[in-house]
């Protein structure tokens, strides 16, 4: 059981701003910008590839939800989703970060050499 699901279960306390059938969305405990939001299926699945479209367009919802809730689809917000170790998915459970509250820098990139072949 990850800590997402006993977060759904009361089990672990949470700053909530929003809930439904579907979905938890509550602030992040390490945030990385002013306004840090979680936003999670209620059932546990680790994965995007393993989601199905109903609960994806469920968690898209619950960003509109929030960003709206929170003030930020006025000036803007990011959606980034770490899906996988090397994208730096720590928590086995999927899991939308609501990212804003300020301008926000770009993402750099690794360098990376291409050539052909």
């Amino acid at each position: 059981m990850s800590i997402f699901t006993k977060i759904i279960n009361h089990e672990i306390p949470a700053n909530r701003v929003y809930e439904d059938d579907y979905t938890l969305a509550f602030h992040d405990v390490d945030p990385q910008a002013p306004i840090h939001i979680l936003v999670i299926p209620k059932k546990e699945v680790a994965h995007l590839q393993d989601l199905d479209g109903e609960t994806m367009t469920h968690l898209l919802f619950a960003v509109q939800q929030v960003a709206k809730k929170l003030k930020l689809d006025e000036r803007g917000y990011r959606v980034v989703i770490n899906n996988g170790a090397d994208a730096g998915q720590e928590v086995p459970h999927v899991h939308l970060h609501l990212l804003g509250g300020t301008k926000l820098g770009h993402i750099h990139h690794q360098d990376r050499t291409h050539t052909a072949s």
